[in-house]
């Protein structure tokens, strides 16, 4: 009888885009067919060490086989006798074959490629010569361009404007007649083509529009005005972007170099990077209550500095360093987070509601004035108020004049308190109370009761609001004379009406309070 061989499946070929730089970026379908691999195939230079690589290094299992795939010539003279370009052909013959023979194995194989592997990839180099015999699929990337373009926070393109991709290596006539015609404009394969490069922007009269962008979206991410860029200190991982005109009214970024030992350790960075101190509202409580810039500050912080509770709000992320503290050293807070954007760092200080209100942008910005660290941008980001939040899910208590008013006697004495609340009943406003009670702090409702009660009417309506978005979100309305004190706390808020406020009540029983926008006389 004779012996029955069998031969072996051949194997799957994928060649997959890993994104800019950052690990982050690694799209989800990239991610599991690197996991899933039997081998890892990769390119790099004769000193061994891959970007791809280390992109993908998250993503990799211990048992894979790598196969490098090392360029015999990149910029150095070759004496191969076809020249640079007989090396190549050579090369990338004999590595399509290296991966044929995994192929034909059985073996499963990815080509890892910085960016997509199609836009000036070398994968493209073995699709072609291993596509037609194989299974294969291509993982898109997002491109240096996207990621670029996203460092930057300019739009490439908008309405009906073009973009145009160029080489670097093109010569410098071709470069500045296609750079005066286009709308917006990318130059890939800097390094050396650099000077020319630069020169091609300034003849057709667009220098000062164009950014230049190195290594985007990884912890040695530069970039800055395309004129102020060293030639000497160009790598071939960079790029000139020249963004759409129609985002010329966004506000420049700030020229930013980081190091790799600033991503590892933010107090050691150095002088060469801005940082700056951007102060954010979280809103009352919850994702749905944050504004997208807000969430566009949180992804793009170094460090997060705040209250222990608000900090808490905000979903970790290893990239970013958190300094949470108690909520009563403010001004410690800010001087920290000002001290750590005087180092490099780029610094969100959060807050619960709006920042402004209440919080920590005055905190920050009573800091910042002093000498020390007058030299430190900060910026203010709003968020929704506490205020809002209860009077939207009451109705529209606050649709007159009002007035916001905080109960807490430890930045201020209750003698001052007293005469506000005073003023404000005789003034007929309504009133909405933050910080009304707390542990330590229990009378201070019933005061305010019994001093609203001199100038309003006993059926005033009261609205108390406790944790509104939260779990335990709990609204509800009473008389002015029955608010008892000890039903609040610190997580309550009270708006009180004006003698213009109305309590109807919807079919269900639900109470409606609102103020009418026209007040009477």
């Amino acid at each position: 009888m004779s012996e029955l061989t069998s031969t072996p499946a051949r194997g799957h070929l994928a060649g997959v885009g890993l994104g800019p730089g950052d690990p982050e970026l690694v799209t989800v379908k990239a991610a599991r067919l690197i996991g899933a691999a039997d081998v890892i195939a990769y390119h790099s230079a004769r000193h061994g060490r891959s970007i791809a690589r280390s992109v993908a290094e998250p993503y990799l299992r211990a048992d894979q086989i790598e196969e490098p795939l090392i360029y015999p010539v990149t910029i150095e003279t070759t004496e191969h006798p076809g020249g640079y370009a007989g090396a190549m052909l050579d090369f990338y013959t004999g590595a399509a074959e290296r991966l044929a023979a995994h192929l034909d194995a059985g073996r499963n194989v990815v080509v890892i490629a910085e960016g997509d592997p199609l836009f000036y990839g070398s994968y493209m180099h073995l699709h072609k010569r291993l596509a037609h015999r194989y299974d294969c699929e291509v993982v898109p990337g997002v491109t240096s361009i996207s990621g670029a373009s996203a460092a930057l926070g300019r739009p490439l393109v908008e309405y009906e404007e073009t973009l145009t991709v160029l080489p670097g290596t093109l010569p410098a006539e071709a470069l500045t007649e296609r750079l005066v015609r286009a709308d917006s404009v990318v130059v890939m394969k800097l390094g050396r083509t650099f000077t020319k490069v630069r020169q091609a922007f300034a003849d057709a009269g667009r220098l000062d529009e164009a950014w230049y962008v190195e290594r985007a979206s990884t912890a040695q991410q530069r970039m800055l005005p395309l004129a102020e860029v060293d030639a000497a200190d160009v790598p071939y991982f960079s790029l000139a972007l020249l963004p759409s005109r129609s985002g010329a009214a966004i506000p420049a970024p700030a020229a930013i170099a980081v190091t790799a030992a600033a991503a590892a350790d933010s107090a050691d960075v150095g002088p060469s990077r801005r940082g700056e101190v951007v102060v954010v509202g979280l809103g009352p409580a919850g994702r749905d209550w944050l504004t997208p810039e807000v969430q566009a500050e949180l992804a793009a912080a170094d460090e997060l500095v705040g209250y222990t509770t608000y900090l808490a709000r905000v979903p970790a992320n290893p990239r970013q360093r958190r300094h949470a503290s108690d909520n009563k050293v403010e001004s410690e807070r800010a001087a920290f987070a000002l001290d750590l954007a005087k180092r490099g760092s780029r610094v969100v200080v959060v807050s619960s509601g709006d920042p402004g209100v209440f919080a920590m942008a005055s905190a920050v910005l009573e800091m910042a004035a002093e000498k020390q660290w007058q030299d430190v941008e900060v910026r203010v980001c709003p968020g929704l108020t506490a205020a809002q939040a209860v009077a939207s899910r009451a109705g529209a208590p606050l649709g007159h004049d009002f007035c916001v008013l905080s109960l807490s006697d430890r930045l201020k004495p209750w003698e001052v308190i007293a005469e506000r609340l005073a003023a404000v009943a005789r003034a007929d406003l309504v009133l909405a109370i933050y910080n009304p009670a707390s542990k330590s702090r229990t009378w201070q409702v019933e005061k305010a009761r019994n001093l609203l009660l001199e100038h309003r009417s006993p059926d005033t309506p009261v609205i108390i609001g406790r944790d509104v978005g939260g779990p335990e979100e709990m609204v509800r309305v009473v008389r002015l004379a029955d608010l008892e004190a000890a039903e609040i706390d610190m997580r309550c808020l009270l708006i009180i009406g004006s003698s213009q406020t109305r309590l109807t009540e919807r079919p269900d029983g639900t109470p409606v309070v609102f103020t009418p926008r026209r007040y009477p006389g």
